[in-house]
């Protein structure tokens, strides 16, 4: 399955909160969530069935949009989170805060997913010392995630690490603002993840 290149702000609009998608945008007025709440589209502002199925559905889309992964991919982090000991949802959502992209996004070195995955596919991004061109690796506890010295100085990485600043950093990422440099001191429990999310209507999306 191909990546989703249209409007992101449509994809919030749809799931009917803002997912943080575009970065900085997102904080302001322009946020397409604060001047259009109803779905895009020609029915947008028309009644929906909600129905146990759709309810479903639309948590698993929000998870998949906001964690910027395919279906095939959001599959298979269900398969091994079952594999797991521990809560299944819980387990699932530790994986994709595993994601290395969503680690240069929570250090603050991109202002989105979407930015942080391009920094890392374009080889700016360094873990334990070595060159990590992969959006999707896994991430583990103790591991030290950098920017490469020839890109610590570009002014979009410092512009968003001052934003992050703002909003607070999260307890279980250190943060050297500095030197461009993160380390996961443990590995996310549930309280460190986004509440907005209940795992359980995804677990029984997939238990059908």
């Amino acid at each position: 399955m191909s990546r989703y290149t249209g409007a992101v702000c449509k994809i919030c609009r749809r799931e009917g909160m803002k997912l943080f998608l575009k970065g900085e945008r997102c904080f302001t007025d322009k946020c397409a969530i604060e001047q259009r709440e109803y779905p895009p589209g020609q029915h947008g502002q028309g009644r929906v069935r909600a129905t146990e199925y759709r309810v479903h559905l639309r948590e698993k889309q929000k998870v998949r949009s906001t964690y910027g992964v395919s279906e095939a991919q959001f599959r298979r982090y269900y398969d091994m989170a079952k594999r797991k000991k521990g809560v299944t949802g819980e387990q699932l959502l530790q994986l994709l805060e595993r994601r290395l992209d969503n680690i240069v996004y929570r250090l603050g070195f991109a202002p989105s997913r979407n930015g942080a995955r391009q920094l890392i596919s374009h080889g700016h991004i360094r873990v334990n010392g070595h060159k990590v061109n992969v959006p999707s690796f896994l991430i583990n506890a103790g591991d030290e995630v950098e920017v490469k010295e020839k890109s610590k100085k570009l002014e979009a990485i410092g512009v968003s690490l001052e934003n992050r600043e703002q909003r607070g950093f999260h307890d279980w990422l250190e943060v050297d603002k500095d030197a461009r440099k993160g380390r996961v001191k443990a590995l996310p429990e549930r309280k460190d993840m986004p509440a907005t999310i209940q795992e359980t209507l995804i677990i029984e999306y997939y238990s059908k």
